[in-house]
Protein backbone atom coordinates (compact mmCIF):
# COMPACT_ATOMS: atom_id res chain seq x y z
CA UNK A 1 0.00 0.00 0.00
CA UNK A 2 2.81 2.42 1.02
CA UNK A 3 4.94 1.43 -2.19
CA UNK A 4 1.74 2.54 -4.23
CA UNK A 5 1.38 5.96 -2.56
CA UNK A 6 4.83 6.91 -3.03
CA UNK A 7 5.89 5.55 -6.68
CA UNK A 8 3.58 8.20 -8.32
CA UNK A 9 5.48 10.96 -6.55
CA UNK A 10 8.85 9.37 -6.82
CA UNK A 11 8.20 9.11 -10.92
CA UNK A 12 6.79 12.68 -11.20
CA UNK A 13 9.87 13.65 -9.27
CA UNK A 14 12.53 11.99 -11.92
CA UNK A 15 9.77 13.11 -14.68
CA UNK A 16 9.70 16.68 -13.83
CA UNK A 17 13.84 16.81 -13.05
CA UNK A 18 14.36 15.68 -16.47
CA UNK A 19 10.96 16.85 -18.61
CA UNK A 20 12.60 15.74 -22.27
CA UNK A 21 13.69 12.29 -21.29
CA UNK A 22 12.25 9.11 -22.18
CA UNK A 23 14.08 6.36 -20.08
CA UNK A 24 10.86 6.41 -17.34
CA UNK A 25 9.08 4.94 -20.09
CA UNK A 26 11.14 1.97 -20.83
CA UNK A 27 11.25 1.51 -16.88
CA UNK A 28 7.58 0.90 -16.98
CA UNK A 29 7.39 -1.17 -19.87
CA UNK A 30 9.66 -3.38 -17.39
CA UNK A 31 7.41 -2.43 -14.53
CA UNK A 32 9.66 -0.23 -12.54
CA UNK A 33 7.54 0.72 -10.99
CA UNK A 34 5.18 -1.77 -10.39
CA UNK A 35 1.60 -0.67 -12.66
CA UNK A 36 -0.55 1.47 -10.69
CA UNK A 37 -3.61 3.47 -11.94
CA UNK A 38 -1.46 6.55 -10.46
CA UNK A 39 1.68 5.79 -12.35
CA UNK A 40 0.03 5.70 -15.48
CA UNK A 41 -1.86 8.77 -15.07
CA UNK A 42 1.72 10.38 -14.41
CA UNK A 43 2.87 8.77 -17.66
CA UNK A 44 0.23 9.39 -19.38
CA UNK A 45 0.57 12.88 -19.27
CA UNK A 46 4.52 13.35 -19.78
CA UNK A 47 4.07 11.20 -22.94
CA UNK A 48 1.17 14.57 -23.98
CA UNK A 49 3.95 16.81 -23.42
CA UNK A 50 6.02 15.16 -25.78
CA UNK A 51 4.24 14.44 -28.49
CA UNK A 52 0.48 14.28 -29.95
CA UNK A 53 -0.78 10.96 -30.01
CA UNK A 54 -1.90 8.66 -32.62
CA UNK A 55 -5.28 7.04 -31.39
CA UNK A 56 -5.59 4.90 -34.87
CA UNK A 57 -5.21 1.85 -32.92
CA UNK A 58 -7.93 0.18 -31.71
CA UNK A 59 -8.34 0.98 -27.32
CA UNK A 60 -4.53 2.24 -27.78
CA UNK A 61 -2.89 5.71 -27.99
CA UNK A 62 0.82 5.52 -29.31
CA UNK A 63 2.77 8.51 -28.76
CA UNK A 64 6.44 8.89 -31.33
CA UNK A 65 8.80 10.79 -29.09
CA UNK A 66 11.18 13.23 -30.12
CA UNK A 67 14.16 11.42 -29.18
CA UNK A 68 14.62 7.50 -29.04
CA UNK A 69 15.07 5.52 -26.28
CA UNK A 70 16.38 1.77 -25.21
CA UNK A 71 18.06 -0.63 -22.88
CA UNK A 72 19.90 -3.87 -23.25
CA UNK A 73 20.21 -3.49 -27.01
CA UNK A 74 16.56 -3.02 -27.37
CA UNK A 75 15.64 0.39 -28.89
CA UNK A 76 12.11 2.39 -29.13
CA UNK A 77 10.70 5.88 -30.24
CA UNK A 78 7.24 5.27 -29.34
CA UNK A 79 5.16 5.12 -26.10
CA UNK A 80 1.95 3.03 -25.84
CA UNK A 81 -0.75 3.05 -23.52
CA UNK A 82 -3.80 0.72 -24.01
CA UNK A 83 -6.35 0.14 -21.06
CA UNK A 84 -4.32 -1.17 -18.11
CA UNK A 85 -1.14 -1.23 -19.73
CA UNK A 86 1.91 0.92 -20.48
CA UNK A 87 4.37 0.36 -22.93
CA UNK A 88 6.84 0.51 -25.71
CA UNK A 89 7.15 -0.52 -29.57
CA UNK A 90 10.74 -2.34 -29.99
CA UNK A 91 11.99 -1.64 -33.25
CA UNK A 92 12.18 -5.40 -35.08
CA UNK A 93 10.56 -8.79 -34.18
CA UNK A 94 12.32 -8.80 -30.70
CA UNK A 95 9.74 -11.12 -28.56
CA UNK A 96 12.17 -14.43 -28.61
CA UNK A 97 15.27 -11.69 -27.39
CA UNK A 98 13.05 -9.69 -25.39
CA UNK A 99 11.56 -12.76 -23.49
CA UNK A 100 15.53 -14.27 -22.75
CA UNK A 101 16.83 -10.92 -21.84
CA UNK A 102 14.01 -10.53 -19.35
CA UNK A 103 12.72 -14.31 -18.11
CA UNK A 104 9.55 -13.90 -19.84
CA UNK A 105 8.01 -17.61 -20.66
CA UNK A 106 5.83 -18.56 -23.17
CA UNK A 107 1.98 -17.38 -22.80
CA UNK A 108 -0.43 -20.53 -22.87
CA UNK A 109 -2.71 -17.89 -25.29
CA UNK A 110 -2.72 -15.56 -28.41
CA UNK A 111 -5.57 -13.68 -27.34
CA UNK A 112 -7.79 -14.72 -29.36
CA UNK A 113 -5.68 -14.88 -31.87
CA UNK A 114 -4.40 -11.61 -31.90
CA UNK A 115 -0.76 -12.11 -30.82
CA UNK A 116 1.40 -14.37 -32.81
CA UNK A 117 4.29 -14.60 -30.52
CA UNK A 118 3.69 -13.89 -26.41
CA UNK A 119 6.02 -13.95 -23.27
CA UNK A 120 5.11 -13.20 -20.05
CA UNK A 121 6.37 -13.28 -16.43
CA UNK A 122 3.73 -11.74 -13.32
CA UNK A 123 6.16 -9.57 -10.99
CA UNK A 124 6.71 -11.25 -7.76
CA UNK A 125 3.59 -11.66 -4.95
CA UNK A 126 5.66 -8.90 -3.08
CA UNK A 127 5.30 -6.74 -5.94
CA UNK A 128 1.66 -7.07 -6.67
CA UNK A 129 -0.08 -3.77 -6.12
CA UNK A 130 -3.50 -4.75 -5.80
CA UNK A 131 -3.19 -8.36 -5.57
CA UNK A 132 -6.46 -9.15 -5.03
CA UNK A 133 -7.96 -7.16 -7.92
CA UNK A 134 -5.70 -9.26 -10.56
CA UNK A 135 -2.28 -9.48 -11.38
CA UNK A 136 0.73 -7.41 -12.99
CA UNK A 137 2.66 -8.81 -15.54
CA UNK A 138 5.90 -7.62 -18.12
CA UNK A 139 4.76 -8.98 -21.36
CA UNK A 140 6.70 -8.99 -25.09
CA UNK A 141 4.23 -9.67 -27.84
CA UNK A 142 4.75 -9.76 -31.48
CA UNK A 143 0.93 -9.18 -33.90
CA UNK A 144 0.38 -8.27 -37.34
CA UNK A 145 -0.75 -5.49 -36.59
CA UNK A 146 2.20 -3.91 -35.93
CA UNK A 147 4.33 -5.03 -38.59
CA UNK A 148 8.50 -5.08 -37.85
CA UNK A 149 7.48 -3.62 -33.96
CA UNK A 150 7.20 -5.62 -30.47
CA UNK A 151 5.15 -4.78 -27.73
CA UNK A 152 7.16 -4.65 -24.45
CA UNK A 153 4.88 -3.33 -21.84
CA UNK A 154 3.81 -3.83 -18.27
CA UNK A 155 -0.17 -4.62 -17.92
CA UNK A 156 -2.53 -5.40 -15.05
CA UNK A 157 -4.74 -7.95 -15.80
CA UNK A 158 -8.00 -8.05 -13.64
CA UNK A 159 -8.80 -11.51 -12.19
CA UNK A 160 -11.99 -11.47 -13.48
CA UNK A 161 -10.69 -10.98 -17.15
CA UNK A 162 -8.34 -14.06 -16.77
CA UNK A 163 -10.60 -16.46 -15.66
CA UNK A 164 -12.84 -14.93 -18.64
CA UNK A 165 -9.46 -15.75 -21.52
CA UNK A 166 -8.69 -18.95 -19.48
CA UNK A 167 -12.54 -20.51 -19.92
CA UNK A 168 -12.46 -19.07 -23.35
CA UNK A 169 -9.17 -20.72 -24.29
CA UNK A 170 -9.80 -24.52 -22.88
CA UNK A 171 -13.34 -23.94 -24.34
CA UNK A 172 -11.47 -24.28 -27.57
CA UNK A 173 -9.10 -26.92 -26.66
CA UNK A 174 -10.29 -30.43 -27.93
Amino acid sequence: MLRTLFAAPILWGALLATPASADPFYDAALCKPPYTTDTATALYEAAEKLAKPDGSMLGAYVYKLPHALGQDGFRSSEVIFAGTAVGVLIEGLQADALAERYRLTKERSTLLGTATKGYSRALPQDQQPQPDLGIVSIVARESPSLPGKTLLMCEFVLKADQEALDRYEKSRTP
